[in-house]
């Protein structure tokens, strides 16, 4: 007798308002499969997760949802959410979503105390999945303290003491430097050997070569193509530009030329920005070792380094928005300290949601580019708005943009401020493949009439396609120890 399958979506269609999200979806998901949502941003790839946890209709009171869901033999619109709660487990874009508790041990306890487990119960299951995720070292820690990689270890090991059926992954790579990411696909290799189901929404799905068994290319909200894990590995480059899809395996990423930020001599760029023996403490302690680079108008600089190196601040504190404790910073030639920074600077930050104040993209635009003279200033801004595939958003309240989008947003409010020096963190969190390629030619053309560009992601596909030269931010010896 056949299995019924874990996950199983019947003719779905959900709309929020006239806007249709899904149409007519189909999606059958078997026990210890691993079936991948991919495609371009807004074909429907987060709504199939909603649908799938609950979070539609439970939370997304705007969205209306027919067609049948069952998801390990409950159906989300019907059961209550904690019964649900016992069969799926979701890990999301930014884990921080997900935390009650400061600290690594009670975070790993509090879903089964809620759910009112015994508390030896709790301390095995516990224990248990700390080992077989090898993750011990989460153990006993402030959350607050860990880095980007260790928070999305906890909120995938937070789910797992659950044992779920069904694990639903949103995203989960957005933020996540290299190691990071290998042990998120470690963590799936081994509850798909438990027999659980994992859905996988993605951009980026090298990672996930020879795990999926199944990849469904979402567009418009319908299943434009469904294909075997072994035909998505087998892709060619231009196959994946036509369905809009990154690399599938991790031999098409380039291998990335990365100098160490240190070696520059003291004489200053004629025409840049010139970083010298910069650095940043926090209590006493140097994050990173200072670095020494120089950044030339007409090119764009990369800068790498491990979740919690300090990328971030070394961003913040570029832009004057942090205090440096060491080093000197340089605009073609002159001095620039911290207070000047902050007229020549635009940062766009890794959570965009604290740069965003306008109550439409439209006002959000102008506020960025104020000075600029009035009908300048509107043909100016629907041209930006336009080359980022934002136009039709214009009257729409940048908080209701998707995450890709509001990324989107923050990228044109930079290039209108006519700053010199452009700053950007983890700027392709949420991008497609099409998305990510605009983005590249933009700083690219940005670059070429003269701004000062620099980059911090662990993105080596965007590194691969849009800087002329990566640097690799080091932990320093006071941080290691």
């Amino acid at each position: 007798m056949r299995e019924e399958p874990l996950v199983s979506l019947k003719d779905v269609t959900c709309k929020a308002g006239e806007s249709v999200l899904l149409e007519n979806l189909d999606l059958i998901a078997a026990a210890g499969e691993c079936v991948l949502l991919c495609g371009a941003s807004g074909s429907g790839k987060t709504t199939v997760t909603k649908c799938v946890n609950g979070l539609i209709p439970a939370f997304e009171l705007g969205i209306t949802r027919s067609g049948s869901v069952s998801v390990a033999s409950c159906e989300p619109a019907a059961c209550e959410m904690y019964e649900l709660s016992a069969v799926t487990g979701s890990v999301f874009q930014n884990p921080k979503s997900q935390f009650y508790y400061s600290t690594s041990n009670d975070e790993l306890a509090f879903g089964l105390e809620r759910a009112g487990v015994d508390a030896e119960v709790i301390e095995r299951r516990v224990s248990r999945t700390i080992s077989e995720l090898g993750v011990g070292r989460l153990l006993g820690r402030s959350v607050q303290k860990m880095s980007g990689g260790e928070k999305q270890s906890l909120a995938f090991a937070s789910v797992a003491v659950f044992d779920p059926a069904v694990y639903v992954l949103d995203e989960p790579t957005a933020n996540l430097d290299d190691a990071g990411v290998a042990a998120l696909r470690s963590h799936i290799a081994h509850v798909l050997t438990q027999g659980s189901t994992v859905l996988v929404a993605e951009h980026r799905i090298a990672f996930l070569e020879g795990l999926v068994t199944r990849a469904l290319v979402l567009e418009g909200g319908r299943v434009a193509r469904m294909l075997s894990g072994e035909d998505l590995a087998s892709l060619e480059k231009s196959q994946r530009a036509r369905l809009g899809l990154r690399a599938t395996r991790e031999s098409d990423i380039p291998a990335l030329q990365v100098g160490e930020a240190v070696s520059h001599g003291a004489r200053c760029l004629d025409s840049g920005l010139s970083v010298r023996g910069f650095a940043v403490a926090r209590k006493g302690r140097l994050l990173f070792d200072p670095i020494s680079i120089d950044a030339p108008r007409g090119t764009v600089t990369g800068i790498v380094g491990a979740n919690g190196v300090g990328k971030s601040t070394l961003l913040r504190a570029l832009s004057g928005l942090a205090s440096p404790s060491l080093g000197t910073v340089h605009l073609d030639g002159e001095p620039l300290p911290t207070r000047r920074r902050r007229k020549r600077c635009a940062l766009v930050m890794q959570d965009v949601n604290h740069q965003l104040f306008g109550d439409s993209v439209q006002s959000e635009c102008e506020l960025s580019c104020a000075s600029m003279e009035r009908g300048l200033r509107a043909s100016r801004i629907e041209e930006v708005l336009g080359r980022l595939d934002l136009i039709d958003a214009v009257e729409r309240h940048p908080l209701s943009l998707s995450g890709g989008q509001k990324q989107r947003l923050a990228v044109a409010c930079a290039d209108l401020s006519h700053r010199d020096i452009i700053l950007l963190d983890e700027p392709t969190s949420g991008l497609d493949l099409g998305h990510m390629a605009e983005l590249a030619r933009l700083l690219r053309e940005l670059a070429l009439r003269g701004r000062v560009i620099m980059v911090a992601t662990h993105d080596r596909e965007f590194l691969s396609i849009c800087c002329d030269q990566v640097f690799r931010l080091a932990p320093s010896a006071e941080g290691r120890g």
